[in-house]
């Protein structure tokens, strides 16, 4: 049965996703970042993850940004295909709950019309939209505005299928011992691997959005996680690449099939605030 959905509810959601999303932590990033206070041996990495915990409770209590660079907006929206949409179209709509969040949240402005002429579209439009169709009458939005220190440290690597899994743990520690204390660690580290060029990239970004407490369902993707964790956090960069083991607090990897002659590898990598919010309408 069809379902009909107002686009204005979803300018509305996206509004105060973004509001929310800028000024308060996930709850699955509070936990981790209290445990890893909880579990860092160096005095100065402790020093420092205290003094985040400090920052971010003050944004929590006075209403302002979690963190400065308040990023551009990553929307994934899964599409119940029973949906029926009514209003203005749905890209039209999402931006303009971006643009209404970022006026109201007084979030800072960060998008530019072109590449290369860098005007300020004054707005944070347009958001970078990823559209799916499933099942259901249900529209799930995700939200996760994305700052460009972390960003700007992540990789897209095109191995061969002889590198195997070994390769892909180097592809992950090489991301990550380049990006070092630019990433504003502790990061949270996204890993696409499989599909195509753009697909690998796309899976590394879906994955910053699971919660950082959720394991993959397949067992040796699974393993790769914890494993990989335990390798960054063996690095030593640590809290604001000071020092410590807490470098990352989780590893999210997603997998997807791919070509006989290939092996893409995407590392998307997050800093310690993680943004991401859902919402089911």
């Amino acid at each position: 049965m069809i379902r009909t959905i107002k686009t204005e509810e979803i300018t509305k959601n996206i509004r105060e996703m973004c509001i929310e999303a800028n000024h308060y932590l996930s709850g699955d990033m509070d936990k981790a970042l209290k445990e890893a206070v909880d579990s860092e041996q160096s005095p100065l990495g402790k020093k420092i993850l205290c003094q985040l915990q400090e920052n971010l409770a003050i944004a929590r209590e006075d209403m302002i940004p979690i963190c400065q660079d308040t990023g551009m907006a990553v929307v994934f929206a899964e599409i119940g295909q029973e949906v029926h949409f009514e209003g203005i179209l749905l890209e039209e709509a999402v931006n303009e709950g971006v643009r209404q969040g970022y006026a109201e949240g007084f979030l800072r402005k960060s998008v530019v019309k072109d590449p290369i002429l860098r005007e300020n579209t004054k707005d944070n439009t347009p958001a970078v939209i990823h559209y799916s169709i499933t099942e259901g009458d249900k529209v799930k939005l995700t939200l996760a505005p994305k700052g460009f220190g972390s960003e700007n440290m992540s990789r897209i690597f095109m191995l061969k299928p002889a590198d195997g899994i070994e390769g892909v743990k180097t592809a992950v520690l090489t991301a990550v011992k380049d990006a070092g204390p630019n990433a504003c660690p502790p990061m949270v580290v996204g890993v696409g691997i499989g599909g195509t060029f753009e697909k690998c990239a796309l899976l590394a970004k879906q994955a910053l959005t699971r919660s950082v407490d959720e394991h993959s369902k397949i067992p040796y993707v699974k393993e790769l996680e914890e494993e990989m964790l335990m390798k960054i956090n063996s690095l030593g960069i640590g809290p604001g690449g000071l020092g410590g083991i807490t470098t990352a607090l989780a590893v999210n990897i997603n997998t997807y099939p791919t070509h006989i002659a290939g092996l893409p590898v995407a590392v998307n990598i997050c800093c310690h605030v993680n943004r991401h919010i859902v919402r089911v309408i």
